[in-house]
């Protein structure tokens, strides 16, 4: 295992999507209703980006991107919340950015989502190599940018150099079934990046997935750490998440919130864990700090945007209670 106190550095290298979402405005508007829109930078890693760079980390994005306006869009966005896009490169040809148009709704949340020919599965050994990664404090991945090649074998070429420079790898499993050919080859492969991550973050219905049907999602998560991650986060939605290290397991609840819409929990989440790694805080507090995150951007518009600064994040913990499930 990689030495999750270089976390202190507090610089992120990101790998995965930046996309443009389109939110059905004003919210709580069904999208076959809807007559105006706004947007935002989308893309889970994108996301994860946007909330570190916001809570006071530095965050750097390898990925491809459309070559045509929508691709420049993501380009600006990412200027605009202080993502470092050096490793971002533009693809041209039939390539086109990841679209999401979704809805600012809690109930029965309509999303649609555009990923034929997605640039960002277009990241290849070339987008990896090259990268100081000796200057990043970690490698950071979501799960949608080993769904196809070549951006599979490049991310698992980045997560070599990665480890041979000392850098923890952190894998937020995100399991999206409409990027993948079967559940069969996502399960495969994720199971094989889990297997080489030292921090892992997913959901027990991403877990169960991994772990195969029929059987246990949290024995597999508690597998992860015996066989030698270094974290294992096991989030249960409205019933809190279980932490699990080779120290023991740590039960947490939630903070309850005014939801408008289900997205962006996860994003969240992981920004806000990483970054109170980062700075050092216990382990505890940085599930606590990664829950509130999760509370605070279900409850605002978009993902990106509905990131909170470090003063937001502080208040709103001094003002609310995190809740334990009985």
């Amino acid at each position: 295992m990689a030495d999750l106190t270089r976390l202190r550095g507090q610089r992120f290298l990101i790998i995965g999507r930046a996309g443009m979402d389109f939110y059905a405005d004003p919210p709580g508007t069904r999208l076959e209703e809807a007559t105006r829109f706004t947007t935002a930078l989308g893309g889970s890693s994108a996301n994860i980006a946007a909330g570190l760079t916001r809570l006071g980390c530095k965050a750097a994005l390898v990925t491809r991107v459309s070559d045509d306006a929508v691709g420049r869009f993501c380009l600006n966005q990412l200027d605009h919340y202080g993502i470092d896009r050096q490793f971002v490169r533009p693809v041209g040809g039939e390539a086109r950015n990841s679209l999401a148009v979704v809805e600012t709704r809690l109930e029965n949340t309509q999303s649609v989502i555009y990923r034929n020919n997605a640039a960002d599965f277009a990241m290849c050994a070339e987008d990896v190599q090259g990268i100081p990664y000796d200057e990043f404090s970690a490698l950071v991945t979501t799960g949608t940018v080993l769904a196809a090649e070549p951006s599979r074998s490049a991310t698992f070429d980045a997560f070599a150099r990665a480890r041979d420079a000392g850098l923890p790898l952190i894998f937020d499993v995100d399991y999206r079934p409409y990027s993948w050919a079967s559940a069969e080859e996502a399960s495969e492969v994720y199971s094989k990046a889990a297997a080489l991550c030292d921090v892992i973050i997913g959901n027990d219905v991403e877990f169960g997935f991994m772990a195969g049907q029929g059987k246990d999602g949290l024995e597999k998560a508690r597998d992860l750490v015996r066989e030698g991650a270094g974290i294992v986060v096991y989030k249960m939605g409205e019933l809190g998440a279980i932490t699990i290290t080779k120290e023991g397991e740590t039960r947490t609840g939630i903070f309850p919130t005014e939801a408008l819409k289900p997205t962006g929990a996860g994003d969240s989440f992981m920004a806000g864990f990483l970054a109170a790694l980062a700075q050092d805080r216990p382990l505890a507090k940085a599930v606590t700090r990664g829950s509130a995150a999760a509370a605070m951007v279900v409850a605002r518009v978009g993902c990106a945007p509905a990131m909170p600064t470090q003063d937001e994040l502080d208040q709103f913990i001094a003002g609310a209670q995190m809740q334990t499930p009985t």
